[in-house]
């Protein structure tokens, strides 16, 4: 259900780049829009990975350096059936981690120097396997997309803002769109787009949270760990980009915690804790 509901909204997000497009400049404006997003596609899915990386300064970490860790990796990627991606360390003591990279074979996984301080080896192992499941479901090309086509609608938004200031007092042609109204409607257009974007973060945090526990054969590893994750992130926020907050396996930032109104969830990157554990706690996935 959750994978149906994730390619609805692709489709939905790729309809409203296209419609507002086609609002801007007709049938050749569609089409300068949906080019556009093909190229970022393109730029973000063959170097996402390497910018995120050198963003929050990771650095390789080989078997010789780390073998208790590198050996659970290994593990779960034979366990997985994929290739054993790449592994980084990030220097920070906020305890997270995330997985990057085009594909199976072009992957890494990325823990902070805090989350293998903070858990244990059966915790720590059910991250490990959260972020492979990522890999595994090609979340992070789901993610460049989604993040990639909302970019895409923000730029249309902020042409929209800027003709709708230097067109102020034209009296224009019938066949432009009043500016004014070209920007009240792509403004909504991408309040709603980032809305959308979230929610297919949510979406694939509740998968790659069933895929790690099926890997491990239990979820009672990756429950505890959120819950000593979502506290040491409140503890000692990252100096994330809210750009990337969705790859993490916790939201980095603080203030993205708490229960708060029910509104205040259309803007989270990520589930709420509570309700992850419960998900994790309340199945049998061994076997």
């Amino acid at each position: 259900m959750n994978n149906l509901k994730t390619g609805l909204l692709l489709v939905v997000l790729t309809a409203l780049l296209v419609w507002l497009g086609a609002l801007f400049g007709g049938q050749q404006g569609a089409v300068i829009a949906f080019a556009i997003a093909l190229v970022m596609n393109g730029v973000s899915y063959w170097f996402s990975d390497r910018i995120v990386l050198k963003m929050y300064r990771a650095r390789p970490v080989e078997e010789a350096e780390a073998p208790q860790l590198y050996g659970m990796v290994a593990d779960l990627a034979q366990r997985a059936g994929m290739p054993m991606p790449k592994l980084y360390v990030i220097p920070s003591q906020t305890p997270n981690a995330f997985a990057t990279g085009r594909s199976p074979k072009h992957a890494a996984v990325a823990v902070t120097e805090g989350i293998v301080r903070l858990l244990d080896r059966e915790e720590l192992q059910g991250v490990l396997a959260h972020e492979l499941s990522h890999v595994g479901h090609r979340d992070i090309l789901i993610g460049s997309v989604a993040a990639t086509i909302v970019g895409a609608i923000g730029m249309l938004s902020s042409m929209a803002r800027w003709g709708a200031i230097l067109g102020m007092g034209r009296g224009g042609g019938d066949d432009r769109p009043n500016p004014i109204v070209l920007l009240v409607v792509t403004m909504i257009a991408a309040f709603g787009a980032m809305l959308i974007q979230m929610a297919i973060s949510r979406s694939r945090e509740f998968e790659a949270d069933a895929g790690g526990a099926r890997l491990v054969g239990s979820g009672e590893p990756l429950a505890r760990a959120l819950l000593k994750l979502e506290q040491g992130a409140q503890a000692i926020p990252m100096d994330a980009n809210p750009a990337t907050a969705h790859m993490f396996i916790v939201s980095p930032l603080s203030g993205g915690h708490g229960t708060g109104a029910t509104f205040a969830k259309l803007f989270r990157t990520h589930p709420p804790t509570a309700e992850r554990v419960e998900r994790l706690r309340s199945r049998a996935w061994a076997g």
